[in-house]
């Protein structure tokens, strides 16, 4: 009888201690980092670059708004409504935050020339 116990021993199941858990736990850790760096940190910085465009609005800025309507800040009508010109005597209200983008000063898109260049000369 004896013989047959050291046969087949008892299969004792391992101790999950504390390392156990932390090598569990380091691919989940490891992925929110990823996600954290990749995802949450740009949207941050562009939502922070966005409201500081909007905090910035001045009157004379030419504006691209959501709707893709181009237009000059003629005036604030309170601290969320923007009046814009976008033809001789037609002003429009729109959100503050219906505002993408601040055209450049010299009204181009940044751009050094508008001329399309091919293998690296201007046409």
């Amino acid at each position: 009888m004896t013989e047959r116990l050291l046969a087949n021993p008892p299969v004792l199941a391992a101790d999950p201690g504390a390392g156990g858990a932390l090598v569990q736990l380091l691919p989940f850790v490891l992925i929110f980092g990823i996600f954290y760096f990749l995802l949450i940190l740009p949207q941050q910085r562009q939502r922070r670059k966005l409201q500081q465009m909007l905090s910035n609005l001045k009157t004379g800025d030419r504006v691209l708004t959501s709707g893709g309507v181009y237009g000059t800040v003629v005036g604030f009508k309170d601290a969320s409504v923007v009046q814009l010109q976008v033809a001789a005597q037609v002003k429009l209200e729109v959100a503050r935050t219906a505002i993408t983008a601040v055209e450049a000063p010299d009204g181009g898109s940044g751009k050094e020339s508008a001329t399309p260049e091919v293998g690296g000369k201007k046409k």
